[in-house]
């Protein structure tokens, strides 16, 4: 029905039609609306505060409930450059106790150009959409026995799971994290002391009385690492102390909010918290926006840029009120910004309660603008746990900053950008099976067998797609599933000890030695280029 409604949208944008507006008693108002409940429903609300209720009709066609505005008369609209796309269900309010209504999505611009641009833009993002991808190259699913929100990683989606955390791992080691590993439930008293407890209730999945206390599945790490510091006694000469996990947290997100990875209520956070002197948060802050620089040249990420957000002085109920402690930050945080040259704007009144905070700002490939990763600054957690450390006189000093950082965000946010940016296609260092052996029949499978083994032993991610199909079909397969390399191989490679190598990358399909393809892909994997 969306080409015969839009066709008759089009027809009366081009007539001329006026839109005038009215203002009417609420007794007319329910008289002129008695057949349609809703209006009625927002008209009984609308009585409260007003004295009239505005109304506006085109021409003698069509008489509406509407506030405005309106543009004069439908000659305003370019009646090339609207189209009416698709329709979705939608709970009356946004409350799931109303009825279902339908909901109608159209997109409208001031030129025809500007619309043809956004319904590309929209097929580049449907063909990158990264549950349809997710689910074509087998890498994570949702199941409602598990429940919404709640991905499960399979074994290709392991994979890349597990390579990010290796070069985080790699990363955190060069630059001096220890690694932890907490529960993923604790205490209520813990989450009291926190501050998770009242204020973040709506977000913690209930409370779990057991015999010895009443417990919560876990919503941050932060809480759990700041024991770990407070373990044991601390020097001025053992700060700063870097303590990292890829830890899971659960977060309890209306099901109507879930969306894919991008919104879920399982998340493996690329988690760090940094316990240092007020004169380290300078260099511990440069070293972290190094750290996220060096991640983003890595996954080859350009579009981005930093937010800082501060406090406001006014708004005395919302932050900690430590001023001294919140120009000094700031002023670090703005100082080593600009000292790295990366692009950044200022918000104020965005920090968070206990410090300001730096977000960094990506726009994927089809123009969607998302946060992705967060530096933070927190000088309220060294009252809450009795944060301290012996300074150098042998005196016990509690002035701990903690820098919270999670330069890879969320694992599940994360892959859901990744799969989008490369649309599936991954670099050969984080592509679940890298190369690809096809024989060209059965009297090859000995030779696929032995050039299996060679790669493996190197540690390539390899698979053998044997006979069975056709040679095009198998090739289609292993296209499909967007590995890096193909290695074909028959009588002649088996006879000359060769594989034909097709790079995906570039299209170019070259006859090579095993060992000279094995260093090849071995570079590349190594340097994840």
């Amino acid at each position: 029905e969306l080409p015969a409604l839009q066709k008759r949208m089009r027809a009366l944008a081009k007539q001329n039609l006026k839109f005038k507006k009215e203002f009417i008693s609420f007794a007319e108002a329910k008289k002129l609306f008695s057949d349609q409940p809703y209006k009625l429903e927002l008209i009984n609300e609308l009585h409260k505060n007003k004295e009239k209720i505005s109304i506006y009709k085109t021409d003698s066609l069509f008489t509406d409930l509407c506030a405005g505005p309106h543009v004069a008369s439908t000659k305003e609209v370019n009646h090339d450059a609207f189209k009416l796309e698709k329709i979705a269900g939608a709970y009356w309010r946004g409350d799931e106790k109303n009825p279902m209504l339908t909901r109608v999505y159209g997109l409208a611009f001031k030129t025809k150009k500007e619309l043809d641009s956004q319904l590309k833009m929209e097929a580049e993002a449907e063909k990158r959409d990264h549950r349809k991808l997710g689910q074509e190259l087998k890498i994570f699913m949702i199941d409602d026995l598990v429940g919404k929100g709640l991905p499960i990683w399979l074994p290709n989606g392991t994979i890349i799971k597990n390579e990010i955390e290796k070069l985080a791992v790699e990363m955190e080691n060069e630059y001096g994290y220890k690694r932890v590993s907490t529960p993923h439930l604790a205490k209520e008293e813990l989450y009291v002391k926190s501050g998770h407890l009242p204020y973040y209730a709506d977000s913690m999945y209930p409370p779990m009385k057991m015999d010895d206390g009443t417990f919560y599945v876990k919503s941050m790490n932060c809480p759990h690492h700041h024991l770990v510091y407070k373990s044991e006694i601390r020097s001025w000469r053992d700060l700063p102390v870097r303590l990292a996990e890829y830890g899971t947290v659960y977060r309890n997100e209306l099901s109507g909010t879930l969306a894919g990875l991008l919104r879920v209520r399982s998340l493996q956070m690329n988690d760090a918290h940094i316990y240092c002197r007020k004169d380290q948060i300078e260099q511990e802050f440069e070293k972290v926006l190094e750290l996220n620089l060096k991640y983003f040249k890595i996954f080859g990420l350009k579009d981005y840029w930093f937010r800082l957000s501060k406090w406001s002085p006014k708004n005395k109920k919302k932050y900690i009120n430590e001023p001294a402690n919140w120009k000094s930050t700031e002023s670090i945080l703005r100082k080593m910004l600009k000292k790295k040259k990366v692009s950044f704007i200022e918000a104020d009144d965005e920090a968070a309660f206990y410090g300001p905070k730096v977000d960094v700002q990506f726009k994927s490939v089809i123009g969607r603008e998302e946060s992705m990763s967060t530096i933070q600054l927190d000088f309220s957690a060294k009252k809450r746990f009795g944060l301290s450390y012996t300074d150098k006189n042998g005196k016990n000093n509690n002035d701990v900053f903690v820098i919270p950082r999670a330069p890879l965000s969320t694992h599940e946010r994360f892959m859901a950008f990744l799969i989008e940016h490369y649309a599936g296609d991954f670099p050969a260092w984080l592509a679940p099976i890298q190369a690809a052996i096809i024989p060209i029949s059965e009297k090859q499978n000995g030779y696929a067998a032995k050039i299996l083994s060679v790669l493996k032993e190197y540690g390539v991610r390899t698979d053998i797609f044997e006979s069975g199909q056709t040679l095009s079909k198998r090739v289609r397969e292993a296209e499909t599933q967007k590995i890096p390399y193909i290695l074909v191989i028959g009588e002649k490679e088996e006879n000359k000890k060769t594989i034909n190598v097709r790079d995906r990358k570039t299209g170019k399909q070259e006859e090579m030695d095993v060992n000279k393809f094995v260093k090849k892909i071995s570079e590349e994997i190594d340097s994840r280029k």
